[in-house]
């Protein structure tokens, strides 16, 4: 079992810069690949970011890739996300997800833990 609390969403300006933290309960958090996803109004959760185990390979989704950052601290049991460069379209509520297991990390029904989610919101 894993628990999973995010913090460090808010409201910013396109262009400006937000790092997202997830931090993790349980002696468990190296044995989880980890990522994020995000769910805007109306539209469906899809992936954002995900990292290995040993941090040794990260996936981004098209959307972001340049932009965001993925990483984590395994002392800290914590994974970030550093989003830099934001659009208005990058506004929706971020998702933490945990896995000790996966085929496909861009799946959302791969991931069995959940983290209650941070709001970001990108004015123009």
């Amino acid at each position: 079992q894993v628990q999973l609390v995010e913090s460090g969403g808010g409201l910013v300006q396109a262009g400006g810069s937000l790092r997202l933290s997830c931090a993790a309960s349980g002696r468990t958090f190296s044995s989880y690949y980890m990522a994020w996803f995000r769910q805007a109004p109306g539209k469906e959760r899809e992936f954002v970011a995900g990292i290995s185990r040993n941090s040794g390979s990260t996936d981004y989704a098209d959307s972001v890739k340049g932009r965001f950052t993925i990483s984590r601290d395994s002392a800290k049991n914590t994974v970030y996300l550093q989003m830099n460069g934001l659009k208005p379209e990058d506004t929706a509520v971020y998702y933490c997800a945990a896995t000790p297991q996966y085929w496909d990390p861009q799946d959302r029904n791969e991931y069995n833990y959940w983290g209650q989610g941070t709001q970001v919101t990108v004015s123009s």
